[in-house]
């Protein structure tokens, strides 16, 4: 996991990213993914329209396929800012094969659209399109699921991918401090004990240059939530070795993926029985 304090160039921030991507190559890592908007942290709708480019003329994105042709590895480009149309912005993960391929792209679904206090207001929404489709795409090692910061507090799409084939979820992220603090690594634990897959999230960290804080502690977690590295606040590598052969020791433990069964929500004015449980089909 890179961890990184992006800042309001794509450029420097590239320079940034590379410069740890080869240090996590040099110490054996074959899967690399970078936090969140890689590629550049802008509260300014003007001048954050003024950088972006669509996928095809995205320089950060070529060079990071060049990358990961040159280190022979899978980049994962936790999301950069590109243009989807004249009035919107995507927030966008992309996979990248040792080729240079990219073998998925995945939108973030769920808008950051947040009043924390003390000033604090993100609307997300405003600048960035809502992706609609959920991503998985096979790895060697197994199937990933595709997700993006603020989709983490929406359990329901974990749940779709892990029972979709997953046995790893990415969750790139530039969390705020104030939720950070409260809230990063239990949701992550929860998410992983929960499928009963590894959880990779690559984080932003520290204050940026357009005045926010981010939380840092890029995360990777195993299947039974046990915290396996943490990045701490600084920008750097957490780096941990991966058994693919856990998730299914532990969901043989837990088998929640084979219990879950399908509920409707009654009218509690309408008698006793608040909940109709359906089985759900196999």
């Amino acid at each position: 996991m890179i961890q990184m304090r992006t800042s309001l160039s794509p450029e420097a921030s590239f320079d940034q990213a590379a410069t740890l991507i080869r240090q996590a190559r040099d110490s054996g890592a074959e899967y690399v993914q970078t936090p969140e908007m890689t590629n550049l942290m802008q509260k300014n709708r003007e001048a954050l329209f003024a950088l972006l480019q669509d996928d095809d003329n995205d320089k950060s994105l070529a060079g990071y396929r060049e990358l990961a042709r040159e280190l022979k590895i899978f980049v994962h480009v936790g999301s950069l800012a590109v243009k989807a149309s004249a009035e919107r912005a995507a927030n966008r993960s992309f996979l990248i094969d040792p080729a240079g391929d990219i073998v998925a792209r995945y939108d973030k679904i769920h808008m950051f659209d947040v009043d924390l206090g003390n000033g604090e207001t993100y609307r997300e929404s405003a600048n960035y399109q809502p992706g609609e489709v959920a991503i998985i795409s096979d790895l060697p090692w197994g199937r990933l699921g595709l997700t993006i910061c603020y989709d983490l507090r929406f359990p329901a799409l974990y749940r779709a991918l892990a029972e979709t084939g997953a046995s790893f979820i990415s969750i790139p992220s530039a969390f705020t401090q104030k939720t950070g603090e409260a809230h990063w690594h239990t949701l992550m634990r929860a998410r992983a004990i929960e499928t009963g897959c590894y959880i990779f999230a690559a984080a932003q960290s520290g204050k940026h240059e357009n005045g926010r804080e981010t939380y840092g502690h890029s995360l990777i977690v195993d299947p039974w939530g046990t915290v396996l590295a943490d990045g701490g606040t600084e920008p750097g590598v957490a780096l941990a070795q991966i058994d693919p052969a856990k998730v299914a020791s532990v969901r043989k433990s837990v088998p929640s993926l084979q219990h879950g069964r399908r509920f409707s929500v009654a009218d509690p004015h309408g008698g006793p029985n608040y909940l109709q449980l359906v089985r759900s089909k196999v």
